[in-house]
């Protein structure tokens, strides 16, 4: 970092919307690598913990003898994670990241001791959700803390890592949980939490007392939380169940839409009511805000989509093995890596910053459109370049959107806008799964959905190969929303001067 990068700045050189200046920091590059070490280990733990658990699901359902729930296992972390992500944010605006990303951790310490202790599967189920509460304050806490430390042109470089983390732990997470499990023992993959946590909670804990603090007193609308997350409770569950366990016109679904979306009125009413909202107004009015929300909302959730449904088009329309597919999937988040890398280290030389995203998402259309005309006729070797190419357009919106919405709100109001944002695109991967299960179960016969069962024939089925090109051509048409929204963004001047 540039001293001209630690110097206050005016408001035509990027000065916080709030008015105060980002101000000197009293960091080196040797002390931000220091924190940064400390919440990627932590971000690495709530990573993993969303992938290691799919291998061992058949034997935690043979040991506490019940395998109806077992999906429940992995849904109520992930449920739990995204409806409290913009609470742990926002408190962490209120008492600070240091205190609240302790508080996270320790939450996600003992969810898995209680995980792994568990001697029933609806004991699993409850411990997995404490877990997921602690692993869902974690990510949004991580990305605020570097905002804290780093000028926002300086910011991508240190973003980037995020995307390194959850590439390390979609690989790293199914193979240590099926080795733990079919070696060892599957409480394990919950165990193992409990010294990597400490050492966590160890070095977040000494390193985040050198950060800058910019937390301020403020009142938390209980209320108005409260209402969001059983809004986002009641929207989660509907698509979670959604054409699953019951129809997606059946009365539990309609009723669990319907709930979901009175409560979103009464929240945008609580938000207009409230003395301190939980989501302060000015960020709510503020334009880029929204455009930005919807343009991760769309981008980051086709990534979500993608990432699950990818496997399950080289199986099912391509017949490769699961080796083979475990290849692609690599390419695909490697990919995402290079464009998260990409961004981090041209944020800093360009002013026009906002045409790497488009550029990127431009490329990822571009691969979805390839693959949607001719779904069925691709090498291994072909589909690794296209989604690997894909992959690297995709990247780019990770970082991306962090550093936009992080630049254009006041310091103290850092924590709100990371948690929101990411709750956004997590509920945007949630919504889209859900059309894309939709498309594939719709489009196909339920007979070919067996996995493996186009290898078994030797050639891909028709109707598989129909419904992915629909689901590939649904993904285009979701980046080009999030495109669009990405042109609409004011390209404001980022705070700290440009690299030379």
């Amino acid at each position: 970092m540039k001293n001209s990068d630690l110097e206050p700045m005016t408001r035509a050189q990027g000065e916080a919307p709030s008015g105060e200046p980002h101000g000197k920091l009293p960091l080196d590059h040797s002390a931000i690598r220091g924190i940064v070490l400390g919440i990627m280990l932590a971000m690495f733990l709530s990573a993993l913990e969303q992938t290691i658990v799919a291998p061992a699901l058949p034997t935690i359902g043979r040991t506490l003898g019940e395998v109806g729930n077992l999906a429940w296992v992995v849904t109520a972390y992930l449920l739990a994670a995204t409806a409290v992500t913009p609470l742990f944010g926002k408190l962490s605006d209120i008492y600070g990241r240091r205190t609240i990303m302790l508080v996270s951790v320790g939450i996600f310490i003992a969810g898995s001791i209680a995980c792994a202790l568990a001697p029933t599967m609806l004991t699993l189920i409850l411990a997995r959700a404490l877990q997921g509460v602690g692993g869902g304050g974690i990510l949004p806490l991580a990305q605020t803390v570097i905002a804290d430390m780093v000028a926002p042109r300086d910011r991508g470089r240190y973003q980037a890592y995020t995307a390194v983390m959850f590439m390390a732990a979609s690989v790293i997470g199914p193979l240590l949980g099926g080795v733990l499990t079919d070696q060892l023992h599957w409480s394990l993959i919950f165990w193992i939490n409990v010294p990597l946590g400490l050492l966590a909670l160890v070095m977040t804990d000494r390193a985040l007392r050198r950060l800058p603090r910019h937390d301020q007193p403020h009142q938390l609308d209980m209320l108005g939380a409260a209402v969001m997350v059983a809004a986002s409770i009641a929207l989660l569950l509907a698509l979670t169940w959604g054409g699953v366990a019951y129809p997606w016109l059946s009365p539990q679904i309609l009723g669990l839409v319907g709930g979901s979306c009175l409560l979103w009125i009464l929240f945008a009413v609580r938000l207009m009511s409230a003395a301190e909202p939980f989501i302060p107004l000015s960020m709510v009015r503020e334009p880029v805000v929204g455009a930005i929300v919807a343009a991760g909302f769309f981008s980051v959730g086709t990534i979500i989509g993608l990432s699950i449904f990818i496997p399950l088009y080289l199986e099912l329309v391509l017949g490769l093995p699961a080796s083979a597919s475990g290849g692609v999937l690599i390419a695909f988040m490697a990919g995402t890596v290079v464009g998260s890398l990409t961004v981090g280290r041209l944020i800093s030389r360009m002013r026009r910053y906002k045409r790497i995203g488009i550029a990127g998402l431009m490329l990822a259309i571009a691969m979805l459109v390839v693959l949607a005309i001719r779904p069925a006729g691709f090498s291994v070797v072909e589909v690794m370049v296209l989604t690997g190419a894909l992959g690297t357009g995709l990247g780019t919106m990770y970082p991306m959107t962090t550093i936009i919405i992080q630049n254009v709100v006041p310091l103290h109001q850092l924590g709100t806008a990371t948690g929101t944002l990411n709750f956004f695109r997590i509920l945007g991967g949630a919504i889209i799964v859900a059309v894309f299960g939709a498309i594939v179960l719709g489009g196909a016969d339920p007979a070919h959905l067996r996995l493996g069962h186009a290898a078994e024939a030797g050639r891909p089925t028709a109707d598989l190969a129909v419904a992915f090109r629909w689901v590939f051509t649904a993904a285009a048409a979701f980046l080009a929303a999030g495109l669009a929204a990405m042109l609409i963004v004011e390209e404001r001047e980022l705070r700290g001067q440009p690299t030379t």
